[in-house]
Formats: C-alpha cells, structure tokens, sequence
C-alpha cells in the first residue's frame, strides 16, 4: 500500500512529466487586453501557446523525444513529491521510472494544462507561465483517479525565436487529493477491522469467563 501510495505521487508529478507552460486564451481567441498589444508581444505569447500545444501534445501521446525538445538543456523540473529531474537526462530518466519498463508504475497519463493568465513577460526573452491541469491516471495496478494540480514554469526564448522550458513546477493540495483520500479510506477499513476485531475477542473472552 505504501509503495502504491508513494507512486501515486511520483507520477503525478512526473507527472510528468514536464508539462508544459504558457499562457492564456485559445489562439483562436483575442482578448482585449491582447488587442492592444503591439505585435512582438501578441507574436511571444502565441509562441508560448504553440509551446503549450506541443507539450501537451507529447505528453499525451508518451512521446518523450517530442518532450525534450521543448525543454532547455540545464532544466528543471520539481515533481509533485518532491523529486527533482535535472537536464533533459534527468527528465528521460524520470519518465523511464515512472512510465517505462518492467518496474512502471503508470499505464496511461492524460492530461490538459489550463493558463490562469497571459504568461507574464520579462523583455523579450523570458516568461513565467502558471495555471492548473486536469490529470487522469491509469496505474498498471488497474487503479485509475483524477488530479487537480498547480504548475509553474520559467521558459526562455531561444535564438531561432521558439520558447524552451527552463523550469517547471508541479503541486497538489497536501489536504485534499486522491492520495490522501484513498489514504484515509483504507486507514478508515482498518480501523473499522480493529474494532470487530476487539469486539469480537471480547466477546468470545466473556464468554469463557462465564463458563469458568
């Protein structure tokens, strides 16, 4: 139980696996704030959209390559149990554990990463992006549960224009999430097993005491 616990919080932040981070509204839509922007900054977060897009995308479909393509080569990212994956080594690492071979631990992972905002642009080459996913979690135990987490991240412009994450952040409410809650209900069957237990020990010696 304790190891299956334990997983549960690697995966959902290996999450993994490296989200991604950017910004706000669909493409598709013009804000109004937006629609007084002068052009490089409309062009830099459509930039960090398309970054989304691509990171939610590959983690989607598993396809780590596609991750690390996306990510600077010194990143890093802080999984929601407290890991750290550091360089796009780390990170493959990381997925492999949680993902990959025999010892695995997740089947599937679905995910969609929700900006709270426009990403907050410092000049021209760098943005801090934060929102919250929508995760869905198949275990290769046949357990399956859904995680409501916070994420933020540091991505950096590189010099052919397209954005690369530099580091990213993965949280969960240390109060209510579906850890905690599968936690509390097999704490609460045992408890429920202890008392029929004593009870049904006590009876049994009340009886013998009777029959003495």
């Amino acid at each position: 139980m304790r190891s299956t616990l334990a997983a549960l919080c690697l995966l959902i932040t290996s999450n993994l696996v490296l989200a991604q981070s950017p910004e706000g509204p669909p493409a598709t839509s013009v804000t109004a704030a937006e629609a007084a922007m002068d052009p490089q900054t409309k062009e830099a977060h459509e930039g960090l959209r398309e970054l989304r897009r691509a990171m939610e995308d590959a983690l989607n479909k598993r396809d780590i390559d596609a991750l690390l393509e996306n990510v600077d080569e010194r990143v890093v990212f802080t999984t929601m149990n407290g890991d750290v994956a550091r360089g796009k080594d780390g990170i493959r690492q990381y997925y492999a554990k949680m993902m990959e071979g025999p010892g695995r631990i997740v089947k599937t992972v679905t995910t969609s990463f929700e900006p709270d905002d426009l990403s907050i642009l410092h000049g021209g080459n760098m943005a801090i992006a934060f929102g919250h996913t929508n995760d869905h979690y198949v275990l290769t135990s046949g357990k399956e549960f859904d995680i409501h987490a916070r994420w933020s991240g540091t991505i950096l412009r590189r010099e052919d224009g397209k954005w690369n994450i530099a580091s990213f952040h993965y949280s969960a409410n240390i109060f209510d999430n579906p850890i905690l809650n599968e936690q509390r209900r097999i704490l609460i069957m045992v408890a429920a097993g202890l008392v029929i237990v004593a009870a049904g020990l006590g009876f049994w010696l009340g009886r013998r005491r009777r029959a003495r």
